[in-house]
């Protein structure tokens, strides 16, 4: 827990304000905005708009927030590099998983688990949730670290939190049991395990549900009076369908989510859950929760925040859609429709723009520029969307 207080610029109080509007289902003066990027974007975003190779996009373009990571490893420790070269490197984790990263490709490749039955599982002991490394040191952990890049001693999270929070809105984030378990025992382990052991696996979903709730507890005491909102990570959807029946969803994973989205609440705190894939079976759970934002809302996984605004009204609000393969194709004419129709979504609050996953490097740097024009423009309240507005 932290007493400092730390001067936030006029821009960053409007920023924060901006944000609690739009999940207020209020107007705000615009529409916020917010992104993830790829490293291979920025390198591109870069060299295509002449910019400094320190140019960050959150600054050059003024966005409205940025989302921070504590160490979630249930291991706290240093990787063990089991190889290392000039092209890639392969670790052990504190997930005790093996990866294998490519410099030249975004996201690594998962080699293998240690814990690779049930029984090991049921036996995995995590590390203290309140250990302070996860928040206050410098360390290696999996989701810091090994990711579209690779990085060694990750900073501090309340050092990064500190320092981000002078200029934008600050959210700490905390994964669920799903995200656990993809790292812990990938995702064919947790499939097959959920059909031969339903009630077994189960326990331990809950279970490894229980341990991220008291995680982010440990966070929330950390962080106490420095944060903006929380992200909860837990990705349990393919692009047709959830990986599994909504009652399994509902029965081992939703209560440990609830508790976080609840968690935050009492400290005042607003929450976006993180979920790829189609989640449309259980958006009205999400909303029964009483969460504030989902995020991405894949468009290649059929959503459309416009159709999902007239369907659920100011329920609950929307956090990305904006489609990324079309922002790929590069079309002006097709961005500039991509981008004001999803607008539409924005009417009475309720919209935080941004794409339906994150920016790759098959997005110009020039497209990006556009599109952020775009909504800065055409994102001003009231809307005007001219020959794109639909009726709401």
């Amino acid at each position: 827990m932290t007493d400092e207080i730390i001067e936030r610029s006029a821009g960053a109080l409007a920023k924060v304000a901006r944000m609690n509007q739009a999940m207020r289902h209020e107007e705000p003066d615009r529409v916020p905005m917010g992104e993830f990027y790829w490293g291979s974007f920025l390198h591109r975003w870069r060299g295509e708009l002449n910019l400094p190779q320190d140019a960050n996009p959150y600054k050059h373009y003024d966005l409205d927030w940025i989302v921070t990571v504590p160490n979630m490893d249930p291991h706290i420790k240093s990787f063990e590099i089991i190889h290392e070269g000039p092209e890639d490197v392969m670790v052990r984790t504190g997930f005790e998983a093996v990866l294998h990263k490519r410099f030249d490709i975004p996201m690594p490749e998962s080699r293998s688990w240690d814990t690779d039955t049930i029984e090991k599982l049921e036996a995995f002991a995590f590390d203290d949730a309140w250990d302070r490394r996860r928040y206050f040191e410098y360390g290696d952990h999996q989701i810091g670290g090994v990711g579209d890049g690779f990085q060694r001693n990750c900073a501090p999270w309340l050092d990064t939190v500190r320092s981000i929070r002078k200029d934008f809105a600050v959210y700490g984030s905390m994964i669920e049991a799903s995200e656990c378990l993809t790292r812990l025992i990938g995702q064919m382990n947790t499939l097959n395990w959920m059909g031969e052991y339903p009630d077994r696996l189960g326990e331990q979903i809950l279970r490894i549900g229980n341990f991220y709730v008291e995680c982010l507890k440990a966070q929330l005491d950390a962080g106490r009076g420095l944060l903006d909102g929380i992200v909860i990570w837990g990705d349990v959807a393919y692009a047709a369908n959830m990986f599994f029946s909504p009652a399994y969803w509902r029965a081992y994973y939703r209560p440990t989510v609830e508790r976080m989205i609840s968690l935050c609440h009492d400290q005042g705190l607003p929450v976006i859950y993180h979920g790829c894939g189609n989640v449309a079976s259980i958006l009205p759970d999400f909303i029964e929760m009483g969460l504030d934002a989902y995020n991405p809302l894949e468009a290649k996984a059929g959503l459309d925040v416009v159709d999902l605004r007239r369907q659920y009204g100011h329920k609950i609000a929307f956090c990305g859609n904006s489609n990324m393969q079309v922002w790929e194709e590069g079309s002006m004419v097709n961005v500039r429709r991509e981008v004001l129709r999803k607008l539409n979504a924005a009417k009475g609050g309720g919209l935080i723009f941004q794409s339906d996953h994150s920016v790759s490097s098959g997005v110009s740097g020039r497209t990006y520029d556009y599109i952020v024009k775009l909504v800065r423009e055409y994102g001003n309240y009231p809307l005007d969307l001219g020959e794109y507005d639909e009726e709401m």
